[in-house]
């Protein structure tokens, strides 16, 4: 879904991705459901609501008041999902709306967004080995990541980070033939493993080819569990185990200690907020614990998980929640008691950099944009070195932090 905001000075274009493996509690992506066009997946009505409903609404209205618009948006669908219009029309929208105001004041998107006079680029949390809902092979762990914290800035992470790539696709050829480097939805290499540890071992492996050790490389999971949790049965099915939320907390423990991960994602269901809480208190002093489908970038969902102390790390998706002044909302609050703030892409990707900008503008402390391969991910990478680039000595990296 793309959309154009036009003012006196300036044009701003923006498109919305998404998402395969998504939450139950995200805000709505609206599709025809039209198997004669693209499959049911087409997004007329949409666009429709775009040029009929909001553009009206919104004409003559300031693109730089950014909240006022979102907000105009949001009574005019009057859903708590954005069912109505749809969270991807009214998204591209709201993006569209901060890049025109950048555009009318000349200045990047991220300063737009968030002016500053210094500015911290992210880690990249590249998702080298994809499993799940984002592969064909047994892995039920979605993402496998490699996260470059001992760089000395955000373009030669991404560097390390290609080179860590290339390694890997080596280490998996030699170790399970060609077929093991056929690609899954976010670049990541999909090789027909179905252990958790196989994937880990892997890496670690690719990282030592590379050059470089695990004090400069660190690894981390984004494990979905949602996708392989059976509500009836209360139980999670990984390497072909049954687990029960305690044992499958047990597990995660023993990766963490073998493998050193400093991320986990969504070690749990969506909604299992004590178990969350559980895992914070057990590993949260060494491991960020990230909540993406417990969270959804709802303040709302955010607010109970900082009174359970749930999570000290919060994933933050545009799509999720459907307007740029929400995310912001959602960021701040995580900013106010001390969490990390991972700023992510979706599966179903477009070429528009605008997250690389959101992390930039917001001192994210990571990126998740998939692996350095195929357009729609090289797009943000190649913009967060833009960014670096022309801020000079005004920029920071977040991993000289997150390495000591």
């Amino acid at each position: 879904m793309e959309a154009e905001a036009t003012t006196t000075q300036a044009v701003g274009r923006a498109s919305v991705p998404s998402g395969a493996s998504t939450g139950s509690h995200e805000a709505l992506e609206l599709r025809d459901g039209d198997p004669r066009r693209f499959i049911g997946r087409g997004v007329s009505k949409a666009v429709v609501n775009v040029n009929s409903v909001i553009a009206p609404k919104l004409k003559g209205m300031d693109c730089h008041d950014q909240r006022t618009i979102d907000e105009t948006m949001i009574r005019l669908d009057g859903t708590p999902n954005k069912s109505k219009l749809g969270a991807n029309a009214i998204l591209a929208v709201s993006m569209a709306t901060a890049r025109a105001a950048a555009n009318s004041n000349l200045v990047g998107l991220f300063t737009q967004l968030r002016a500053s006079p210094t500015y911290t680029l992210p880690v990249p949390m590249m998702n080298v080995i994809n499993g799940g809902e984002h592969a064909g092979n047994e892995l039920a762990v979605q993402e496998f990541h490699v996260e470059p914290v001992g760089a000395d800035s955000c373009t030669e992470a991404v560097r390390m980070g290609a080179e860590v790539y290339q390694s890997l696709k080596k280490v998996l050829t030699a170790e399970y033939g060609r077929n093991a480097v056929n690609v899954g939805d976010e670049g990541g290499f999909a090789p027909p493993l179905d252990k958790t540890s196989d994937a880990l071992a892997s890496l670690r492996q690719a990282i030592k080819k590379a050059g470089y050790d695990e004090r400069e490389v660190r690894l981390g999971i984004d494990a979905a569990a949602s996708t392989f949790y059976d509500p009836k049965k209360k139980l999670y099915t990984i390497d072909g185990e049954p687990m029960s939320a305690d044992g499958l907390e047990d597990f995660y423990l023993a990766l963490r200690d073998e493998y050193g991960l400093l991320t986990i994602e969504d070690p749990f269901a969506e909604d299992s907020f004590d178990s969350f809480a559980s895992i914070t208190r057990r590993l949260g002093k060494e491991t960020r614990i990230i909540g993406d489908d417990l969270y959804v970038t709802d303040v709302a969902r955010i607010k109970k998980g900082i009174k359970l102390r749930a999570t000290n790390s919060v994933l933050i998706k545009l799509n999720q929640i459907g307007t740029v002044s929400e995310t912001e909302d959602a960021i701040d609050l995580a900013g106010k008691v001390g969490w990390d703030v991972v700023v992510s892409h979706r599966s179903g990707e477009t070429d528009d950099p605008f997250i690389a900008h959101l992390a930039t503008a917001f001192g994210s402390a990571f990126i998740k944009t998939g692996a350095p391969a195929r357009g729609e991910r090289v797009a943000k990478y190649n913009e967060l070195m833009r960014i670096e680039e022309q801020l000079g000595s005004k920029a920071r990296y977040a991993g000289n932090q997150l390495s000591r």
